[in-house]
């Protein structure tokens, strides 16, 4: 392997051109017309044009990424996550054009895509899945039988998406006159999302866990699973809060979890990264959930809590390398890791979407802090695509280390033009329930519930804010009134140019 594209964008695009600078490999990026001044772009050796903005015309064209690859000298792909990183039509394309393809094969890909299949599989590796239909349930199957089959799950019921992810399809149901209609709705999301209508049904588990195992596996057979990562800190299902190891988990229970995860592994003869996903239950008990086919967005806290970076051996078992790591390495964790994904949206706003130009960006560090992102100042976070602006992580020798470092990197980090989840996150590691580790995957959705819209930031913030405007339109009024003739005239300053909110202007007056 010479010469790597890098089918992604943003802060994975970055992690992966580092990866392979290190290997000794060169890099080709690809970008769409509103990220040719991104970072993944100026770190690649060379980039290369993308036809529109939209997904579906820049990272998901399968054929204008396979012929950017063939024209530039490409012998590899990496697809990163997300977009096309567990598309087996891609990992086909990819190899039908002679390029090796950096992840699993398209056919494991495939099968453990499926989430049915996928339960199929567990089942044959002789590990517990929660309980639900192995069927996809198709827009053709009669309402009746789906009540059926929900009524033999029992409720609380999931609707899932049988190519879901990321919450994308889903819906809970807690009793059968609300069955009709979620079935409806998950269906219609999922085929917006997925191109796949078919859904499935699952118990919904009382506030449990969400552990997953990191795995590697090479061509030989051998698969290496890593030391587990807690990730119940959820939000409407999606991941905001991920760290290693488990407060939950004691030696036994870690034990039970990574065979369980190498022998579906095994099942399905998987080679490269993933990851298996299970919940974990008061009790102990645990059950498969899904396995993701590519890298995780929370792999660094795996990375920095066992040494082992797996982006390099992603590249290496592609090459045809067989896993030479110690096994002690990957399960025994070295201290602890806390990653907090930060994203451009308003907190204070239900979570909207807070895209636009960066006018300013301060990355954190210190010891123990590792920043993945892939934004620079000036810069911009697109309308396009996921609005993550950063992943910050931290190390500590313990959990309380670690989460005082990130309380610290989070305070320090900022970031102007946009509004980000960096005050909610400065709550989040204060709140007592986070502190002692007790939390599920429902947790945070009743905590902000609970909220009823309050605010995140502090008054701290709001205080500095307008200090630093108050300053702002005091140097504004100077500059002008010095050069002003002395004749009657009008100082136009931001609080009177209509620049800050009625409330503001009311503060600062």
């Amino acid at each position: 392997m010479r010469k790597v594209l890098i089918a992604n964008r943003g802060e994975i695009a970055v992690r992966i051109g580092r990866a392979c600078r290190e290997l000794g490999l060169e890099t080709v990026a690809v970008y769409s017309p509103c990220d040719r001044g991104a970072l993944h772009v100026r770190y690649a050796d060379e980039a290369w044009p993308l036809d529109g903005n939209a997904p579906r015309d820049s990272y998901l064209r399968i054929d204008r990424l396979v012929e950017i690859a063939r024209r530039a000298g490409a012998d590899a792909v990496h697809p990163g996550y997300g977009f096309l990183a567990e598309n087996a039509a891609f990992a086909e394309a990819v190899a039908d054009a002679g390029l090796t393809f950096i992840g699993p094969a398209p056919a494991a890909i495939r099968t453990m895509g499926s989430k049915t299949e996928a339960r199929r599989a567990a089942e044959a590796a002789g590990v517990p899945v929660v309980p639900g239909t192995l069927d996809p349930i198709g827009p053709e199957v009669p309402e009746a039988d789906v009540c059926a089959a929900a009524r033999r799950v029992g409720y609380p019921v999931m609707v899932k998406a049988v190519a879901g992810g990321g919450g994308k399809g889903m819906r809970l149901v807690e009793a059968e006159e609300g069955l009709a209609s979620a079935v409806r709705t998950a269906r219609s999301e999922a085929l917006s999302a997925f191109g796949d209508a078919a859904v499935y049904l699952e118990r919904q588990l009382r506030r449990p866990r969400h552990i997953e195992i990191q795995l590697l596996g090479d061509a030989a057979g051998t698969v290496l699973p890593f030391v587990e990562r807690e990730c119940s800190v959820q939000r409407r299902h999606q991941k905001v809060l991920e760290e290693s190891p488990s407060i939950a988990v004691d030696h036994g229970v870690r034990d039970r979890l990574t065979t369980a995860a190498a022998r579906v592994a095994r099942e399905v003869g998987y080679a490269n990264a993933g990851t298996i996903e299970f919940l974990l239950d008061e009790d102990g008990a645990f059950y498969f959930l899904e396995m993701n086919t590519r890298l995780q967005v929370e792999h660094p806290v795996t990375e920095m809590v066992t040494g082992i970076d797996l982006v390099h051996w992603q590249i290496r078992i592609a090459s045809g390398e067989r896993l030479t790591l110690d096994p002690r390495q990957a399960i025994t964790p070295l201290g602890h890791a806390i990653e907090a994904r930060i994203y451009a949206e308003d907190p204070d706003h239900r979570f909207m979407p807070s895209p636009g130009p960066v006018t300013h960006l301060r990355a954190a560090a210190g010891p123990g802090i590792r920043d993945d992102s892939g934004l620079i100042a000036p810069g911009e976070v697109p309308i396009y695509y996921d609005p993550l602006v950063s992943k910050l992580t931290a190390w500590g020798p313990d959990r309380a280390v670690a989460r005082a470092r990130l309380a610290r990197a989070l305070h320090e980090y900022e970031v102007e033009g946009i509004r980000t989840t960096l005050p909610f996150f400065r709550w989040l590691l204060t709140q007592e329930d986070y502190v002692a580790g007790a939390v599920d995957t429902t947790w945070l959705d009743r905590v902000l519930d609970a909220r009823e819209g309050e605010p995140f930031r502090t008054i701290d913030e709001d205080t500095a804010e307008l200090a630093a405007l108050a300053a702002a339109i005091h140097a504004c009024a100077h500059e002008q009134a010095a050069h002003a003739n002395h004749s009657a005239s009008t100082v136009t300053t931001p609080l009177a140019s209509g620049w800050l909110t009625a409330a503001r202007r009311e503060a600062l007056q």
